[in-house]
């Protein structure tokens, strides 16, 4: 059955998106028809960063398109911590390769499918309902990201590193459940608040035996002038564990085509509570951005270890005019526009140089997962609205083991 399974969820995926592409034939032929009735019952397309397609009575929206990022790297370590992890061995991946139909229909249902072809196999990444224009926002029902995280709400299409910061460690991600989610752009606010179990790479939570997390994030911009801003936040989210279960807490360095430095292995544990704080200021083509996560797990027979990690980063454009963006509505980081895109023969894109500190500390009462210190410098070359070439060098340091070093490249594209 799992081979007849692996066998027909690609075929359902292609047979989506070639309906996708028929919608996009049929909304090209009205558009061209000399019909004015049948035009206004048909759809317009659109490119605007990707893919849109809109019903004249504006009661469709409707979007698909995909990302892939493909990355190098090369490393080397020193010999302690080549004799504790192995050695480090350079290579290469499609780190993301994902495919997306979404919309709303009938102005107040949205919807969500979001696919990763990464690593061989087909995996679920967002796979949502949800009801929209409510009085306190929208309700969203199935996978997809938990409040909770400026760095890990903001899209990796988006965020400055190739990778999230080690402190990353304690964001839950993705996972299913329902929430409820709003945004006041006039007051600058944005609110969520969820229930959610763990769940598979397809969005599935078969037993879950009465454990949930929970999650809730609240920002606000303090400050808003145009191209300026200062935005706060903070978060929590509840681990739930089930009755004579465990936690298990590890990371690699800001590079994933490596071992994992830090691991706690398995420990009993009753459950967790995280608290997260978060701020972004944004000054033009320069900004700050850092988050701090505290990590209080109940495990009575490992002391009860309280677990932490944080990361400061700044980041400038070398390019006049150019900056990070900000979405009011997520209360995360958008997109980056270069003011003179690169066209081949003009233009130069946007350039953008970036250093970023993170630590991690595992270790604490009878738990020793280990400190583990990055220290990221980013350059960043957006070519146009959606492609980007990224490098960055990792210093990586293991407390009381060793240090290592990684240069990796990543090929951005989206659509």
């Amino acid at each position: 059955m799992k081979s007849l399974n692996t066998f027909l969820r690609p075929i359902s995926i292609v047979t989506a998106l070639a309906m996708v592409v028929g919608l996009l034939g049929l909304a090209a032929s009205l558009s061209k028809a000399g019909d004015e009735d049948q035009k206004k019952e048909g759809f317009t397309i659109e490119w605007r960063d990707g893919f849109r397609l809109y019903s004249a009575d504006g009661m469709f929206k409707l979007s698909f398109g995909g990302r892939v990022f493909h990355d190098w790297m090369w490393g080397n370590a020193d010999d302690e911590i080549t004799s504790a992890f192995g050695e480090i061995v350079s290579g290469n991946e499609f780190r993301t390769a994902w495919l997306y139909f979404s919309g709303e229909v009938y102005n107040n249902v949205e919807f969500m499918a979001r696919y990763s072809f990464s690593g061989g196999d087909i995996k679920v990444k967002d796979l949502y309902i949800g009801l929209t224009k409510l009085p306190f926002g929208k309700l969203r029902i199935g996978h997809y990201k938990e409040p909770f995280s400026l760095e890990q709400l903001t899209s990796s299409k988006y965020t400055t590193f190739m990778e999230r910061s080690i402190a990353d460690l304690f964001a839950p991600a993705r996972n299913t459940g329902f929430s409820i989610l709003g945004a006041n752009k006039a007051q600058n606010i944005t609110w969520g608040l969820g229930v959610f179990t763990e769940a598979n790479d397809y969005g599935e939570a078969r037993a879950h035996d009465d454990t949930y997390n929970i999650s809730g994030r609240l920002t606000f911009l303090p400050w808003s002038d145009g191209n300026s801003l200062l935005h706060l936040g903070a978060g929590y989210h509840y681990t739930g564990v089930n009755e004579g279960g465990s936690l298990r807490y590890s990371q690699r360095p800001e590079v994933h085509l490596t071992y994992r430095f830090v691991d706690t292995g398995n420990f009993a544990a009753d459950s967790a509570n995280t608290l997260g704080v978060e701020a972004a200021l944004i000054l033009g083509p320069f900004s700050l951005q850092g988050e701090y996560m505290y990590d209080s797990v109940s495990a009575p027979d490992a002391g009860d270890p309280t677990l932490q990690g944080g990361y400061l980063f700044g980041s400038y454009f070398l390019t006049p005019g150019d900056h990070r963006s900000y979405s009011k509505a997520d209360g995360a980081i958008g997109r980056v526009k270069p003011k003179n895109p690169w066209m081949g023969d003009n233009g130069t894109g946007a350039v953008e140089l970036a250093l970023r500190y993170s630590w991690l500390d595992l270790t604490d009462a009878e738990v020793f997962g280990g400190e583990l210190m990055d220290i990221t410098l980013g350059l960043n070359w957006y070519i146009n609205n959606v492609t980007r070439m990224m490098i960055n060098y990792v210093y990586a340091d293991r407390d009381d083991i060793g240090t290592a070093s990684f240069f990796q490249t990543r090929f951005q594209i989206d659509f």
